[in-house]
């Protein structure tokens, strides 16, 4: 299922670092940064969490919340906050389902070889809960800056 800009955003309710559960429904009336990545502190991922770590005072500002989202255990997300000084949520999809639902587990290929991964993207959803912006295939190096000016328009 491919998710389009004007749908309602799949709600969720997940395990989160801190030992918190963070469903979608939490953050009724205000923006959600929902992004998605492979696997925490790999280069990428690291980058991506600070670059959204370091702009999370703006996007506040903006009434906007992040929250990256990996099939990481709550244990190893806890561990990357702790060692990058991340100011921001992630929650723990194991299961794969929310993963699902976005649309972003997608066959991948490295060096020829084809598995089935996350795809990086990021999904800015509005405060009455609909997509208003889809970022596919992400590239690290400007996102949080296109993301923030985007969730600014809304």
């Amino acid at each position: 299922m491919t998710l389009s800009i004007g749908d309602k955003a799949p709600s969720f309710s997940l395990p989160a670092n801190g030992d918190q559960t963070i469903s979608l429904s939490d953050y009724a009336g205000k923006n959600v940064v929902l992004y998605f990545y492979p696997k925490d502190s790999t280069p990428g991922c690291t980058t991506e969490a600070k670059d959204f770590t370091s702009l999370k005072n703006e996007f506040d500002a903006a009434n906007t919340v992040i929250l990256g989202a990996s099939k990481d255990s709550v244990r190893r997300h806890n561990n990357f906050i702790a060692k990058q000084e991340l100011a921001i949520d992630l929650v723990s999809d194991e299961e794969g389902e929310m993963i699902e639902a976005y649309g972003v587990w997608v066959e991948k290929s490295m060096y020829g070889k084809k598995y089935m991964g996350i795809e990086r993207a990021t999904y800015l959803i509005d405060a009455n809960g609909i997509i208003q912006q889809i970022w596919r295939k992400v590239k690290v190096k400007g996102h949080a800056e296109a993301v923030l000016e985007a969730a600014k328009a809304l």
